[in-house]
């Protein structure tokens, strides 16, 4: 087998981060992630900007993927347990590969308890950590939407993990401030809203998914390459035995290191379940490099299935535009005093997250990707672990002096700009006038 001299290698861990050489190694051990990484706020609590004198938080919005979970089902651990008992029994475990077994059985069966597909212990834990956030970052505006009784709206995709989030989320809130509970109202399911990619406003799409042929021709001439060949072939040899691994076929090779790196991804996520809460240990089973490669590929599909995409169309995150809509909605309605809500939280997945980071055009979802030159890391600024990882969101505060209304955004808890082309108050301003915003996307007419 051809091996990478040290130099190409660390020149190869540098390309996938998109980072200098030095300083791959972190960024790439959280890329490799892809959107299975778990959750951290974007930014220190205590540097967000204070709005503009006089201004006072009349209003709050979010939407927010679910909490981290269990896989969605147990076909890759059921693939690697099958190899992994094939090889015991002909002898061909190597020292490494004796201890994936008993690992993935744990894991396995820890998330069989969870519930497939369901929050675990550090999903939960994490989405009620984030709702506490909220209110600690606005005392101000849920004092006022108690004492004026303004309702707290809670929404749903309908899916089990995003209700779930979603009533943690209520819960987080009241626990930290109870004359909130009232205000509350039970978690409600709008699909169109906040699953369209399954709703009929996804139909296009989904015959995109479907039928397009650039969309398969391009996947494939991303994942079928040499590397992706190599790096199957290095993370089995670190479990079996070369003569095992040569029996095997290019595609069962690649099946099998797919199906060891996605429960790399998915260990993290599992880590209270795990004996003493340690963790996994899942990254022993497979090298940065490999893990790097795999995400990257992971990371390639969810750029041409849900992001950016291709340049010159939108077809991946047209859709999204009824939840853009939605946010300018809620805050036109409370700016023309034709709504009773003091908040609005939406819970959802991250088929939708990652469309309307693109068509907001958020950091790193900028950019689609010609024919010419097909995504990579190298040129293209999106990932993964940084659009959409689990339970990410983003928050749009609304800010009022007199007639004036301010708008600040948060995405992953993160004071971010909006889209190029929108204007702040101010140079290195965090706060927007409503007024310019909806000049910005485009919806002048809706204001007053």
């Amino acid at each position: 087998m051809r091996r990478l001299t040290p130099a190409l290698a660390l020149g190869l861990a540098a390309l996938l981060a998109g980072t200098p050489a030095s300083a791959a190694t972190g960024t790439a051990a959280r890329n490799s992630y892809g959107t299975k990484a778990t959750y951290t706020p974007g930014q220190n609590p205590r540097t967000y900007q204070r709005p503009p004198a006089g201004f006072t938080p009349v209003f709050t919005e979010n939407v927010s993927r679910h909490g981290a979970r269990a896989a969605t089902d147990g076909e890759d651990g059921d693939l690697v347990l099958a190899l992994w008992k094939k090889a015991e029994a002909a002898g061909q475990l190597t020292a490494k590969g004796r201890e994936l077994g008993p690992r993935v059985q744990a894991l396995q069966d820890a998330m069989s308890t969870v519930g497939h597909g369901d929050l675990s212990g550090r999903g939960k834990r994490e989405i009620r950590d984030t709702a506490v956030r909220m209110e600690q970052r606005l005392p101000g505006l849920f004092r006022r939407i108690a004492g004026a009784e303004e309702r707290i709206d809670v929404v749903s995709s309908g899916q089990g993990r995003a209700v779930d989030s979603a009533n943690l989320y209520a819960a987080g809130l009241a626990d930290t401030d109870p004359a909130l509970k009232p205000l509350i109202g039970p978690t409600r399911a709008d699909v169109d809203l906040l699953y369209f990619h399954k709703a009929a406003g996804g139909a296009a799409y989904r015959d995109y998914l479907a039928h397009d042929q650039r969309l398969a021709s391009t996947l494939k001439s991303i994942t079928d390459r040499p590397t992706t060949h190599r790096a199957a072939r290095d993370v089995l040899k670190k479990l079996f035995k070369g003569a095992f691994v040569d029996r095997l076929s290019d595609a069962d090779r690649v099946a099998a290191a797919t199906a060891v790196y996605n429960l790399y991804a998915i260990a993290p996520a599992m880590s209270d379940e795990s004996p003493g809460g340690k963790g996994w240990g899942m990254e022993r089973f497979i090298s940065e490099r490999d893990a790097a490669w795999f995400g990257y590929l992971s990371d390639a599909e969810d750029f041409y299935e849900k992001g950016p995409g291709f340049a010159g169309s939108d077809i991946t995150y047209r859709m999204a535009g009824v939840l853009l809509d939605d946010f300018f909605k809620k805050v036109e309605a409370k700016r023309d005093g034709t709504g009773d809500l003091g908040a609005e939280l939406r819970f959802t997945h991250a088929e939708e997250i990652i469309p309307l980071a693109a068509l907001m055009g958020l950091p790193g979802s900028t950019r689609g990707a010609t024919a010419e030159r097909p995504y990579t890391y190298a040129d293209n600024p999106w990932r993964g672990a940084f659009v959409a990882p689990l339970g990410s969101n983003i928050q749009w505060d609304v800010f009022r002096k007199g007639d004036t209304y301010l708008v600040r955004m948060l995405y992953n808890e993160k004071e971010t700009a909006f889209r190029a082309g929108c204007r702040p108050i101010g140079k290195n301003s965090s706060f927007y006038d409503l007024d310019e915003l909806e000049r910005c996307f485009g919806r002048a007419d809706s204001a007053s």
